[in-house]
Formats: C-alpha cells, structure tokens, sequence
C-alpha cells in the first residue's frame, strides 16, 4: 500500500540540479543490487528504484536536505543529479556510498566451497557508507524486537506524515519520496501517530532519546568503531543489534554482525552447515572470517535470494498484536 502523508504535494518543476558528477568505478558495478540494502521496503519514502539502473535518494545531510537521482550508464559508471542545500555534500560522498571505501581484496574466502562460490559470482559487490548514522539507526531502533513488516510499515508511515517534501521535484521522482524528519521533528511526534504507525511506547522513547543527542551520534561517523560504538550504546535503548544495523549502513563497516536476532542465526547455520545454530553457534561458524563476517552474511543473503543457498523452514508466524503499550 501507499502511505497518504500529512504534507502536500510538491509543485511539478523540472529544475536544473544544485550539483551533479559521474564516477567510474574500477569494478564491475550493479547499482540497484548495492544499494538495495539501504531501502527499507518497497515503500520506503527516503529510497526509491526504478528500473534496474535508477534510484532516487533523499537524506538529511550535515548541510541541509537533498533529493539526488543516481542512473547507471554503463558496467562501472554512474551519474548523480542532487538538488537541495545538501547536494554538494551528497555528491562529493558519492564514491563512499557506491563502495569506494570498501576492501573487497582483503576478504579472503577461506575452505567453505559455497562461501568461495558466491564471492567470485559476486565481484560487483561493495558495501556501500551512507556517513548519515542518525538516518540509518531511526531504522534499526524501530526494528527492535518486532517483525520485519511491522517495522518498515511504522518507519514509513511516520517518515510519510512527518517527514519534508524533498528539495525539488524533477521530472520522472516517486511522487512518494520524502526527507527524513530532523531529530527535533521525531521528538515532536505525538503519541497517538507512533500508536497509529504500530510503534509501541519503549521503541518510541529509544527514538526519542537517540533524537537528543542525534548530532553527538552523527559525529561517530568519523570515529574509530570502538570510540563510535561506545558513544551509541551510551543511549538506553540502543544494544549490540541495533549498533550493527546502524554501523552497517552508515559505515559500510564488513565486520560487525547483528547478533541478536534469531532468525539470522538460523538462517547462517543452514547455511553453512545444513542445522539450526544460535549466536554463539553463529559466531563460532563466522569466526574464519573475522574483519569480513558481515560480508559473509550479504553474502549467503544474496545466494538465498537466488536460491542457491540452503534456508532454514520457516518458523510459525506469532499473531498479531492486539495491545501496543498505550
């Protein structure tokens, strides 16, 4: 379904971009696959793909909002159209965002045959750094402890009703995109739309809290991991899961895996050895690939996803929730 947002439409203007750039890669690119893990839903207001060779981005950037348009031209090109007071910055982080910063050659793949399978058919693949951890936390601390699905339809409702017309509106953008509200704005949410968005009250205050000190935390995106990670679960609320997921996007860090979540330590155990394995079992399978167990992780989700890896039955889905806290 598509959200219907509080705010208007924005005007039908096709204006020249405040700064554009192409890059070139030195590796085979694939732009949608890349940064497909930065989208949260086919409805996410803040990523859109069209295609197999657009995306349209909008961010919240140290210097203001930013609609940009990335279109890959050929096997290692892209070009990027950014409008808004953040798009100078967005497109000089360009190359971090396709993976520039990311050193594939010092994975080394190990003995396991489907490990080594999967990153030779992969050699497109870089993690992409987005340098925005606020953004990308908002997320991760509205998927704690519920579904998936629960969690990007409340994170995109909400983004919908509070969240800014982007910049411009250049011909050819998803009508649905909007910018991410500013910390102050997440503060403001009144309880009755985090109820209406399926946000109970504890995720609700762990946002809240992050929205106080959302510069302090932005800043960690040019710390080392250990002084960064201190200072985001110096937030109550904010655990070791919650940190991977954070620092996976916005550091497009290899190694940090987000222990804590079981399904992804089932899903790692068939894998790799055909049974159900829990954290410790998971970290002691990745532990040959300690520096790259993230990697391994993208890794075996994109061999799933084309069913070349073996996955753990599914587990019965709980009801739903009929009380959300209020």
């Amino acid at each position: 379904m598509r959200y219907s947002p509080k705010v208007g439409s924005a005007a039908t203007l096709d204006p020249a971009p405040d700064a554009s750039r192409t890059w070139r890669a030195s590796w085979p690119l694939q732009l949608v696959r890349m940064l497909a893990p930065l989208r949260r839903g086919r409805f996410d207001p803040c990523q859109a793909h069209v295609g197999d060779h657009v995306v349209w981005r909008t961010a919240r950037t140290p210097t203001g909002s930013v609609l940009a348009r990335l279109e890959q031209l050929d096997g290692t090109a892209v070009r990027c159209a950014a409008w808004g007071p953040g798009a100078d910055w967005f497109v000089e982080q360009l190359p971090a965002l396709l993976g520039d910063g990311d050193d594939r050659d010092a994975f080394c793949d190990g003995d396991h045959p489907l490990v080594r399978k999967l990153h030779l058919a992969s050699d497109w693949l870089r993690l992409p750094r987005t340098g925005l951890v606020f953004e990308a936390l908002v997320g991760a601390m509205l998927e704690q402890r519920v579904t998936v699905a629960e969690a990007l339809d409340a994170r995109n409702r909400l983004i919908a009703w509070h969240g800014e017309l982007p910049p411009a509106s250049p011909r050819g953008m998803p009508d649905h995109l909007r910018v991410m509200p500013e910390p102050r704005a997440w503060s403001a949410i009144p309880s009755w739309d985090w109820h209406r968005a399926g946000c109970d009250v504890h995720r609700a205050a762990t946002v809240r809290r992050a929205a106080e000190v959302a510069g302090r935390l932005d800043e960690t995106a040019s710390m080392t991991r250990v002084e960064g990670l201190r200072r985001m679960r110096a937030v109550r609320g904010i655990g070791v899961w919650t940190v991977a997921e954070t620092w996976q996007r916005s550091h497009g860090d290899p190694d940090l895996v987000s222990y804590g979540d079981t399904h992804l330590a089932r899903f790692v155990g068939y894998a790799l050895t055909g049974e159900s394995v829990d954290d410790d079992g998971m970290e002691e399978l990745l532990e040959p690939w300690r520096g790259h167990r993230h990697r391994v992780v993208r890794l075996l989700q994109l061999g799933a996803s084309l069913g070349a890896v073996q996955t753990a039955p599914r587990i019965a889905r709980p009801r739903p929730r009929t009380h959300l806290g209020f």
